[in-house]
This record gives structure tokens, sequence and C-alpha cells, in this order.
């Protein structure tokens, strides 16, 4: 809410509050990628983007209609595209490209504005290219004047880039090319940001370079601008004097360079350097001699928030991109302003980056392009320079605001040291006093007020008395951070300060409140970092996890773990376990053991990965007590396992894969990730029955190929149930056997040792020039074999012709055989004559009068039959209704057929 204010004509000023836009505002460019986008660079309203494909995209932001693609795909057949380079002109593009194998060397190319077919600059081949510092003076679009480039090594080059036909006299794109200096020092350390200006009306250039975890200053003089290289006159200055630099710890692999300008062409203002621990900045002062970087502050992360990916700078805010939401924070006074978390249906955040000419923000995931828009984000800049006492500044940013002006100058008038007496005089309340103490800073005025505070609570004031300790304590901790600051611990004025502290904790009020409220305090005198009076008010207290936390931080690790093994808490196993394995991992692991099922081996996962090759041992020897002993079947501790085994102890993960068994539905890892594993470790028969465990029979054997024969037969003997696949499997082994070790004889063993082979079958993978004699025994013992099949074949033929001549025999019996009906004969069914109706007489001697027959088989019968039945009785009833008699004797003469 954006107060609007109105002067009245009686000296008040009134505020209206009306509703005001976000200072970021975030909106998705209308953009659809075919593919997963990789890398984005804006400069002068020229984006380009790369996607997974290797197919690159270069947008106008004038004209966003037209798009032109350019494929890489014949760059990147051996290499991969590790980053765009594009110039404040937005007229020439550096792709640096690093090998997906090490066997190829990186290479970069070149592709101009005005062209959309890449180069490729030989002079830089084998040179992974990490940086890429532009010329901010050069205004043409045919070269690109001297510019400096950092690669993965930490050299430095100096190169002029010239587009196809605008060079003389040379064969390459590089007009020149020459390295200038070597930051590494041959410690190969990467170059994560590099940039150069001169200094306006002089000759004087700086070079800021960043790795990592440093970042370097070169500051010298230019002579002679002719003179090529251009800035190795800077760099010689270095050669016998050792550069300057400002050294963060970081455990990051990479880092992040980024500058605030006035205007595009002229300095930057601002200087920003992404580490781990926040964001290094400072103000760019050009006049200094031995460092331009002056007011240097670290910008911490949010409480509990890792490093960011990337970020940049605005006025008076650094938007931090992480893999699911950007975060605005303050550069004034540190406070987050701002959070957008991203969906997830757009992938991961991969980058933000700005224009340097134009100012707009770009952020980009995976599937979608988003730009911020940034509106008078000055707002509130005059509130956070007041509390910082910059009164000037703050009347600045005010914008001729009375009623902010007025806010500034009571502040203001607040300080200064005869308004605070006169507060003091005053009958005000307590918050007022206490306030102007604090505000002139009379903290021993202070804690003296506070302190005979206390004194007149009565014990139901427990609200009042925890405010009271709490601050009373604070204040102590606060003067004696100060001091140790400033190296003052011996000091008297420290003895006599921690004294008082001691003396008012021993108070009985005061012990009451602490013993209440001691989280609060704890993390109090953490905060301060004051570890001398947390410790011993941790054991005063029995406070046992604090305890370990002070014998940790003591290094005493020993004392630690006895202290924990005597609580048995599991929670301060999972807490404590981290640090003690990697101190003390025999000891450590064994009282885990101890432990039991009482500890939840997925829980202490973290702490075992952590844990390097020398603990690993110990790590092992838990994993299989929980393994073996606890019968645990939790995925992760399995393939935890095994990725050690793999790493350490391949003799044991044979025999670890075997215990599993061959199920791929019981075993207890992940059978993909082990297969990768062992891969990339070139465990080949430990790939081999991992194959065969996934079904991958022919791979399988393969791979058992290039180890030995004798495993590849037992792989191949694994599928029992499918006859052609063995037989598939066999003939592979035999044909390897034959052609790639010309092994005849263990050839012809095969015919011996897989009865599914036969001669013929491993014939064709013979050379042309193998005479009959090799494998003549082979031949005649198949020629038997044959021959016995077709006496076999013979032996049947003859005893179905027996069979076909008893039946014939029998039909012709059937043929002259008759039966006679008497007038007093009766269905088998009703007990009626016979004569009467139409009738089946069977050679058994059973009489059935049709219908009975009919309806008695009907609901016997299948409903194919039975339709069937239907059937001949619509095609016999004609003659059966003219002609009983004759129907009678062609149904008896028919049966008896």
């Amino acid at each position: 809410m954006c107060p609007l204010l109105f002067q009245s004509t009686t000296g008040f000023i009134h505020m209206k509050l009306e509703e005001e836009a976000p200072i970021f505002s975030k909106q998705k460019v209308n953009f659809s990628p075919t593919e997963r986008m990789t890398h984005l660079a804006v400069s002068s309203d020229l984006l380009v983007l790369t996607m997974a494909n290797s197919m690159l995209l270069r947008i106008d932001l004038k004209q966003p209609d037209k798009r032109e693609e350019i494929d890489l795909s014949k760059f990147t057949t051996h290499l991969k595209i590790l980053e765009l380079f594009l110039d404040p002109l937005g007229q020439h593009l550096i792709i640096s490209l690093t090998p997906k194998h090490p066997d190829n060397p990186p290479e970069i190319l070149y592709l101009p504005r005005k062209s959309n077919k890449p180069k490729q600059p030989g002079k830089f081949k084998g040179y992974e290219v990490t940086a890429v510092g532009w010329n901010y003076r050069n205004d043409y679009e045919t070269t690109t004047g001297p510019i400096l480039l950092g690669t993965s090594k930490g050299l430095i080059f100096e190169t002029e880039i010239l587009p196809e036909g605008d060079r003389i006299f040379q064969s390459g794109l590089e007009q020149y090319w020459k390295q200038v200096f070597d930051i590494g020092k041959g410690a190969n350390t990467p170059i994560t940001g590099i940039e150069f200006h001169r200094v306006p009306g002089s000759e004087k250039y700086f070079v800021l370079v960043t790795t990592p975890d440093r970042v370097y200053q070169f500051i010298g003089y230019v002579s002679n601008s002719d003179e090529k290289p251009l800035l190795q006159q800077v760099f010689n200055n270095y050669l016998t004097v050792a550069e300057a630099f400002q050294e963060i710890p970081s455990s990051l692999k990479y880092s992040k360079l980024q500058f605030l300008y006035h205007s595009p062409k002229g300095l930057p203002r601002i200087f920003a350097w992404l580490t781990e621990p926040g964001i290094f900045y400072a103000q760019l002062d050009p006049t200094g001699t031995a460092s331009v970087l002056t007011n240097n502050q670290l910008l911490q992360y949010p409480s509990s928030s890792m490093a960011p990916l990337s970020f940049v700078l605005t006025e008076f805010h650094a938007l931090l991109l992480y893999s699911d939401h950007v975060r605005g924070i303050s550069m004034l006074n540190h406070e987050l302003v701002f959070e957008d978390y991203y969906n997830e249906s757009f992938g991961k955040l991969v980058s933000i980056t700005k224009d340097p000419i134009k100012g707009t923000i770009w952020a980009f995931a995976e599937r979608a392009v988003f730009r911020y828009k940034v509106t008078h984000e000055e707002r509130n800049v005059w509130q956070v320079y007041v509390e910082k006492g910059e009164f000037e500044l703050a009347k600045k940013y005010c914008r001729d605001n009375p009623a902010h002006i007025d806010q500034v100058l009571v502040k203001q008038a607040d300080m200064y040291e005869q308004s605070a007496l006169h507060y003091a005089e005053t009958q005000s309340s307590f918050e007022e006093i206490a306030l102007k103490f604090l505000q002139v800073w009379e903290i021993e005025a202070l804690k003296t007020f506070l302190i005979k505070k206390l004194e007149g609570f009565k014990p139901q004031d427990k609200t009042q008395v925890t405010m009271i300790v709490v601050w009373v304590i604070e204040l102590f901790l606060n003067q004696l951070g100060v001091l140790r600051d400033k190296g003052e611990v011996n000091t008297s004025q420290y003895s006599i300060l921690q004294k008082q502290l001691d003396s008012f904790l021993t108070h009985k009020e005061v012990k009451e409140c602490v013993m209440t409220n001691r989280s609060t305090i704890y993390d109090l005198m953490a905060s301060h970092g004051d570890k001398h009076n947390l410790i011993r008010l941790t054991i005063m207290n029995k406070d046992f996890e604090r305890v370990i936390r002070h014998h940790i931080n003591k290094n005493n690790y020993l004392e630690a773990l006895d202290v924990l093994k005597g609580q048995n808490k599991k929670e301060l196993f999972y807490q404590f376990t981290p640090a003690l394995v990697q101190a003390i991992p025999k000891q450590t692991i064994q009282a885990l053991i101890a432990q039991g099922r009482t500890l939840s081996p997925n829980k202490l996962l973290p702490a075992l990965v952590t844990c390097d090759d020398d603990q690993a041992g110990e790590v092992i020897r838990y994993l299989e007590f929980c393994i073996h002993s606890l019968g645990c079947q939790q995925q992760a501790i399995h393939n935890y396992l095994l990725s050690l085994y793999a790493k350490l102890k391949p003799d044991k993960l044979m025999q670890y894969l075997t215990m599993q068994g061959q199920d791929s539905t019981m075993v207890c890892y992940d059978i993909h990730y082990a297969l990768r594993l062992c891969r990339e470790r070139g465990l080949s028969e430990a790939c081999v029955q991992l194959s065969a465990l996934l079904g991958l029979w022919e791979v399988a054997v393969d791979l058992a190929l290039t180890v030995n024969v004798d495993l590849a037969k037992q792989t191949a003997n694994m599928p029992q149930n499918d006859t052609e696949l063995r037989k598939k499997l066999w003939l592979k082994i035999a044909q390897h056997v034959v052609r790639e070790k010309d092994d005849i004889e263990q050839a012809m063993q095969f015919l011996k040792e897989c009865d599914l082979l036969k001669i013929e079958d491993i014939l064709p993978f013979f050379s042309d020039f193998v005479t009959i004699d090799h494998f003549k025994d082979a031949i005649c013992t198949s020629l038997q074999e044959y021959n016995q099949h077709i006496q076999d074949l013979k032996e049947e033929m003859e005893e179905a012709t027996k069979s076909a001549e008893v039946i014939r025999e029998e039909i012709q019996t059937f043929r002259n055989r008759c039966s006679f009906v008497h007038s007093h004969d009766v269905c088998s069914l009703c007990d009626l004559r016979l004569l009467m109706r139409p009738f089946y007489l069977f050679p058994c001697g059973h009489r059935f009068h049709s219908d009975c027959l009919v309806s008695d088989l009907s609901p016997m019968l299948p409903p194919g039959k039975r339709n069937k039945m239907l059937e001949l009785q619509v095609i016999n009833s004609p003659s059966l209704s003219n002609c009983p008699l004759v129907t009678n004797s062609l149904t008896q003469s028919g049966h008896q057929d």
C-alpha cells in the first residue's frame, strides 16, 4: 500500500492509502520450446537460447515473431554446450563447448549477428572457455575489439575476433591471440567471471577476475593502445608482484560475477560476486591504486537457504534464483522482500540474467521463459536509511513526500543527546525510556534501569521477568562480543563484564527464568558466538545435547560419544552421528551397532554417505550388520552398500549379488542402479549377473564372453524354460569361439555340452578353408542320429499302416451287418411301441424314438452341437413324415452303416 499525501490548511498531514503494484512482477513469455532449454543470454534486446537438441534460437525482441533457428548438432556430436557469451551490443556470440568424453578437446564457436553459420576459431581448440570479458568500449559490428577469455584451467587469453570477410592476411577468425596471464599457476583453477574497463579520461585499466573462492584485481596503465595484446601491459605488472585478491572459502564448484551500471557505456557502480556464504558486493572506486573495491559487504542468504544457482542486481535489490523459486533481497538491510515459487510443470529453473544495455531481467526454466518487471523499487528505501541512521540519504529518497520527511526529522531529533536527557526526566513509560537509552546507546544506564526494574516485579509477573532477563543477558553478551572482536578478552574490562554477568545469573529469579527458557538463552548465546558462557550454562543445567555439542566444538569426540551413549536417545544419535563418524569412525560405528534395532538405518544414511574412503570400511561394517543381523530390506541401505562394494571391495560385491539370488522380484537393491554403477567401475562379471537378472540374456552373454567362455556357458544355461533362447545363446558362444578365437576343438566340445546344438548349427561359422577332418567325428555322430531318426519314422509308418487295415476291416464288417425290429419292441426311454413313430436303432441293441432321443440329449449338448442336431432334424423331417416305414428302414440301415 502506498500513501497518497495531501497538505491541509491546519498543518496536519493526512494520509490516504491506495493499492500499489508490487516491486517485482513476473510475466511468462509467449514461447513454448520444443525441447528442454539449457542456456539463455540477452543483450541489446537480442535473446539467444539453446535447447537440449542442440538447436539455437536467436530472437530480436523488437520483432519477436521473427525467430532464427540455427542447428548446432554437427558441432555437438562429441561436445556439449557449456555456456553462451553475448557481447553488450548483441552482435557477437561465443558458444563454449565442453567434451562429453575426456578424450575429446573442448572448443568454442563464434556466431556474428548477421550470420547463421557458426565458425570455429581454431586457436582455442583444447581450451575450455568459462568466462568472457567483453570490450564495453567497442561500437563496431565487424569486430569484437580486444576481449579477454578465461578458461577452466585458470588461463587468461586476449584476442580479437573478426567475422569472415573482414580479415586481412589472417587465415583464422582471430586477428591476434595470446595468453596474457595464468591465474591458477598450474593449479587448474577455473575462472568463473572476468571483466575489464578503462577509466574515462586516462590510460588506466582495471581487470576483475573471479574463481569459485577468490576475486582478483589487476590495475595498470596502457601507454600505447595500438600495441596488441592491449592488456598485456597491465598483466605484466604482476609477473614479479603477487596479484591482489580477496578470498572467501567456498565448496561450490561455481560462482557468478555481476555489475550494476549507472549507464550502459559508463563504468559499473556496484560489483557483486556469488559465493557459498553469500553475495560479496562492494562499490567500485576507479581512482583506487591498490584496489578499486570499497565498502565491502557480505549479503548472507536467508536462513535455511543454500547458495542460489544465479543472481542479478537491481538498484537496491539482488534477485536470487534457486531451482524452484526466486527471492529478492534488499541490498541495504539484507531483508527478504520478495519470494516467487514456480510451477513444477515448467521444469526446474536454470538461470536468471539481465540485459546490460536495456536493464530487462529474464529468468528461464527448462520449459518456459519469464520476464521480471521492476516497479518503483526505491519506495521504502528511506525507511531503511532511517533505521541505519543515514538521515541525509533518507531525506533524498523521501521524494519530497512531507509525511516521510517528517518521520525522518523526528527520528533524527531523538538521537541528539539533549533530547535524550529531556526524555529521561519525563514520566514516560518503561518502553519509552528503554528505547531512548537504546537510541543514544547508553547501554550501562539501560542495564541498571532494567535490573532495578526486575527487583520490583512480583513472582506472578513471569512475562515481564522473562523479557527483562533475556534483554539484560543480550546486553551483556553484546558487550562481551564487541570486546572479543577487538581482541580484548584478557582485559580488565572484559573480566568485570563477565563477573557482572555471572553475578546476575546467580539471582534466584534469574536462575528460575533461565531454567524455564533455557532454549531461548542457549540460542541467544550461540548467536553471539559466546561458547564459554554457553558451555558453562549447559553443564550447570545438565542439558546433555548442548554438552555433546560443546565437546564436539572442542574436538573432544570421545567424551561426546560417551555422553551420547549414556542417554540412549535416538534423536541425539541422528543429530550427532555425522560429526562423530567423521572424527572417530570405529568407536561411533560400534556404538551404532550396540543400539541394534533402536536406530533406523535410513535416518543414519545421510551421515554415513558423508564419510570418505578412510571411514568407508567402518560404514560397510555397519551396513552389513543392518542387512545380515537386523534383516534390513530397505533399498537405500542395500544400494549404498552395493556402491561401497563396487568402489572398494569388488570381491565382496559378487558374494553379495549371489546372496541376493536371481529372482528380480526378491532382491533388495535397485538392479538398474547396480548395473549402471558396475559399468562405471568396469566390473564385467557383476554386469553379467545383473544383465541376466534383468532378462538381458544376449547382452549378458556378450559381456560374459569378454570375461571368459565358462562364464558365458553358465549364463547361457540359465533360461531353462526357453529352449529357443538357450539355443540362440549357445550359438552366440559357438560363433565367438570359432570366429574370434578360431578354436575348432572347443567348438566341437559344445556339441557334447549342449544337447540343443547340432553340427549343422555351427558349420556356417567355420571358414571355407577348414578341412572336414576337424569335425569328421561330429558329422558321423550327427548322421547316425539322423539315420536312427529315419528308422524310428519307418517303424511308426508301418504301425500306422497296420492300424489302417484293421479299421478298414471293421468298416466292411459293419456294412454287411443288419438288425431286425419286431412289432413288440419298445422305446428304451418311453416304453411305447417303437414302430409308432420314427426311431433310431443302434448296433448295441438300444432303440429310441427320434423325438425321445432329441429331448433327452438336448440339455446335455453344447450350443454348437445342439444347433447341428436341429439342422439334421429339419433335413430328415420330409422323408419321415411321408413314409414312416421306409424312414424306419433307412434309419435302421443308416445306423447299421
